[in-house]
């Protein structure tokens, strides 16, 4: 499974999610709202809010610089005129009209988690297949690596090496490239959202939830193709070795307790995977908050320095996220494999 594969497909699945409501109202009702609002001279382009709101984003709070990096939004910020970080204005995104399947409307237009991921998946190919051609030009130069091509294939390696292979079992090194491509996408989402005007994508439901669901089908299809008809043995229970009446008890009891373990497996990723993305950001926002509610630059110097503490944390948590979702994707997959032997 190459790389690129993997981040289109997880790509192409998350944007429905990512999408922060399902129209209701009818394509025609759609294009009547999309036509009053051209009417009205509804700004496409960008919306200066210090201080104000734009219909499509939502209020804004000038003081709020937390929340924004864990909430989607039909709008991105940006620095107003380029280059003015202080003062923010928002790009409204495109809205396009929902599908309709049967009664059902979904509405796959572009949020700001959308973006970012999208993003991220940019920053992922661009980093990787450049620091591949370093590595090719520099070893054909000089015989090994070095600077920024040396730094990624090291991490590239462990992660492969030390995450990978080892939790994988027995040739399963057609898996790891799908163990590295989910290491190094959570880790670039992850990133995004600790840098000025960035948002955490990784602390949406809907992305980590599709990111658990991908794991979970890789898993089963790992285990499908492992074990051939005995994967069945791994969702009902039974024992050849037990007395025909405790076998048969054993099945009603376990079957569906091995059907709850393997939902518990990509819920388990879900939660742990938004959650620590969600919780930093929630601590530095209640610490920010108390400067402005004390009102005092005394008491406010302790607030800040650890609001700059956990936002090291923070940076930190970015990559320990990327790795243990890896390394339980790898033990998953390793696990459902070695049944088989």
């Amino acid at each position: 499974m190459k790389i690129g594969t993997f981040v289109i497909a997880l790509l192409l699945s998350s944007t429905p999610l990512a999408a922060q409501a399902a129209a209701v109202d009818s394509a025609a009702a759609f294009a009547a709202r999309q036509t009053a609002r051209e009417v009205q001279g509804t700004a496409r382009g960008e919306a200066n809010h210090a201080g104000g709101e734009h219909e499509a984003c939502g209020p804004h709070v000038p003081g709020d610089i937390i929340t924004p990096h864990i909430t989607d939004s039909r709008c991105i910020e940006y620095p107003k005129d380029g280059w003015r970080i202080w003062e923010p204005a928002e790009y409204v995104l495109p809205q396009w009209a929902p599908i309709h399947i049967g009664s059902f409307a979904i509405d796959i237009s572009p949020t700001k988690h959308v973006v970012m991921l999208f993003l991220a998946a940019l920053l992922v190919s661009v980093v990787l297949i450049t620091a591949a051609r370093a590595h090719v030009r520099h070893t054909h130069e000089t015989g090994r690596p070095r600077g920024f091509a040396a730094g990624i294939e090291a991490m590239v390696l462990y992660v492969r090496q030390e995450v990978a292979l080892p939790n994988l079992g027995h040739h399963g090194e057609k898996y790891a490239p799908f163990i590295m491509a989910l290491f190094f996408f959570i880790l670039f989402a992850n990133l995004l959202g600790l840098i000025p005007y960035g948002s955490t994508a990784t602390g949406n439901v809907s992305v980590t939830a599709t990111l658990a669901i991908i794991t979970f089908f890789v898993v089963e299809i790992a285990g499908i193709r492992a074990q051939g008809p005995g994967y069945l043995n791994t969702i009902f229970y039974w024992n050849k070795d037990l007395h025909p009446v405790i076998r048969v008890a054993m099945f009603i009891i376990m079957s569906p307790i091995e059907v709850v373990g393997k939902i518990a497996k990509p819920f388990a990723l879900t939660v742990r995977l938004l959650a620590n993305m969600t919780a930093g950001h929630i601590v530095v926002l209640a610490l920010i908050g108390l400067i402005f509610t004390f009102k005092s630059y005394v008491i406010g110097i302790a607030p800040a320095a650890m609001a700059v503490a956990i936002m090291m944390l923070e940076l930190f948590v970015a990559f320990l996220q990327a790795f243990i979702f890896s390394l339980l994707a790898a033990v998953f997959i390793g696990q459902i494999r070695e049944a088989a032997h």
